[in-house]
């Protein structure tokens, strides 16, 4: 595992967990919004902390942790995941993983093993504008197979989409769609200030969707999932039942 850093307590990476939040290095997309632009592209720097150091803490923590999220960067390019997740489930720890989707050959074999307790796929974009958001030559096709193995319910999941500004209602309904039947479906607000400047110079100029816009969307994609929760905006819960309240 090339690791890149570690969030030693957190409440919010694991639904109802205290949790730890592993960053491996390296991404195969190649978004201009992401939070943690400066771990993409470095799978070839030296690890800053390695598995062993992790693994020794984390068996000093366990008192007091729940659980273990494994973030990035994308975790299913690291070729010792899958041992690592193990190592980390030996110790007592429940396991999530986060992940963009693109690898459904790792996540086959993950939930195979059944070493996962719970999984957070980002649904990026709409399979039309997908590409263009991501920034690469990526297939939604591949992501569509990673939906339907957690579609599967083999393990607890969540889809989350980080909401654009220039993302429309229309988006919104149409990824609502591709993960139909999931349990969990989360819109987050966009967050200009944690992006790199220089990667989301034009994302960063425009503002967010607001509450209504929020609560618009939410009802849009209720018919097709479970649950519809939002996630970094304030949103009343009259909005949310009545189109005319602010």
């Amino acid at each position: 595992m090339n690791i890149g850093g570690i969030e030693k307590c957190s409440l919010v990476d694991y639904p109802g967990k205290l949790a730890a939040v592993v960053f491996s290095r390296g991404c195969n997309l190649n978004c201009a919004y992401c939070h943690n632009y400066g771990l993409l592209s470095d799978e070839d720097e030296p690890a800053n902390l390695s598995m062993d150091e992790i693994l020794a803490w984390l068996e000093r923590r366990r008192r007091f942790l729940d659980a273990v999220v494994v973030s990035g960067g994308e975790p299913t390019l690291q070729r010792d995941l899958q041992e690592f997740i193990k190592q980390v489930r030996a110790l007592g720890y429940l396991v999530k993983l986060d992940t963009n989707g693109t690898r459904p050959r790792v996540l086959e074999a993950l939930l195979a093993e059944d070493i996962l307790d719970y999984v957070a796929m980002d649904a990026k974009a709409s399979p039309e504008t997908y590409a263009s958001v991501v920034r690469c030559a990526a297939s939604f096709d591949v992501v569509r197979k990673s939906i339907a193995l957690l579609l599967e319910g083999r393990v607890a999941c969540e889809f989350r989409t980080t909401v654009l500004p220039t993302f429309t209602l229309d988006d919104i309904e149409a990824i609502a769609r591709e993960v139909q039947g999931a349990s969990l479906y989360v819109l987050q607000q966009f967050r200009s200030a944690l992006t790199d400047p220089l990667r989301a110079a034009a994302l960063r100029d425009m503002p967010p969707h607001p509450a209504q816009w929020f609560a618009d969307a939410a009802r849009r994609a209720a018919p097709f999932v479970e649950s519809c929760t939002l996630r970094g905006v304030d949103v009343p819960l009259a909005a949310l039942a009545d189109p005319s309240a602010a």
